[in-house]
């Protein structure tokens, strides 16, 4: 069956790391999505949106040719596939502040590592084969990459390879295999990419209204409103101390001849500390509060 070319595509990682987060964040966007977990695609009852679950690995071909014109990956996933034979056709629009992990090299831990030339001659296993290489070969080791598709942490064990090359949240699969990092490939978190090719002017009207939804979800996701009363005297002090606030808003206080109300959005997080801070310069009646939805 055709694509419905009436309405945008996004394609999500079917499961793993990025999967839940992703439909949160569209959830989050408004988007009131229909169909369980399981199916392969999903209609969104309420935008001109389709969502279909793919192998991440398939997520970068998938927005680069054009069958979705938007998706959903790792940043991982994203420079394997940029670094193949095939030249991508797609771009990063944001960074979603999800899926953080690194990609990095690690030895045994009885392994006595000095720095990347201790990796010269070595078989190391990884499903990053192409980011590897650009690492080793930045790094000028000649070393063999040995590509696996799941279970890399195994591959000293059963002398498949000397090292590994893997992605690492909190560093327990390694440790319960006996082994550790010593070096960083990448830095990776979720990202969110659309294709170049060229979109009739229904689905970019469309696209441009989904953007704007995702980048006030990700605008609100540390975001604070802040209201306080100043003194006029205070101001500059107070004004200087809003974390991430570019312009606040002052009004006069009714019955209160040169004392102000202050409102902001601070872009920043929030800490206690901020609070005895601005109270010290002169703030009082301080209330923050988070914002559940803001349209940049």
């Amino acid at each position: 069956m055709l694509a419905d070319r009436s309405r945008l595509h996004i394609a999500l990682q079917k499961s793993g790391r990025l999967a839940d987060s992703s439909r949160e964040l569209l959830r989050d966007a408004g988007l009131r999505i229909e169909g369980g977990k399981n199916s392969l695609t999903a209609r969104v009852g309420n935008f001109a949106a389709e969502l279909m679950f793919v192998r991440d690995d398939d997520i970068p071909t998938f927005v680069s040719d054009g069958v979705c014109e938007f998706g959903i990956v790792g940043q991982n996933v994203l420079e394997e596939f940029a670094l193949g034979p095939t030249e991508p056709t797609c771009e990063v629009l944001a960074e979603l502040g999800f899926g953080h992990c690194t990609l990095k090299i690690a030895v045994p831990e009885s392994f006595a590592y000095d720095g990347p030339q201790s990796l010269a001659g070595s078989r190391i296993a990884t499903s990053y084969p192409r980011l590897l290489k650009r690492f080793l070969d930045q790094a000028g080791v000649p070393a063999e990459v040995v590509e696996m598709n799941g279970a890399v942490e195994l591959a000293p064990r059963l002398q498949i390879a000397n090292f590994i090359c893997d992605l690492v949240s909190t560093g327990a699969t390694l440790e319960s295999n006996g082994l550790k990092a010593v070096e960083t490939v990448l830095e990776s978190g979720a990202v969110l990419v659309r294709t170049r090719k060229p979109m009739d002017e229904v689905r970019t009207g469309i696209a441009d209204q989904l953007l704007s939804r995702i980048d006030g979800v990700l605008a609100t996701k540390e975001s604070k409103y802040i209201m306080l009363n100043a003194s006029e005297e205070a101001l500059a002090r107070i004004t200087a101390l809003l974390p991430g606030a570019e312009a606040p808003t002052v009004l006069p206080l009714h019955g209160r001849p040169g004392h102000f109300a202050v409102h902001a959005v601070c872009q920043e997080s929030v800490f206690w500390e901020t609070l005895q801070k601005l109270k010290g310069a002169g703030a009082s009646a301080i209330l923050v509060v988070p914002i559940e939805k803001m349209m940049m």
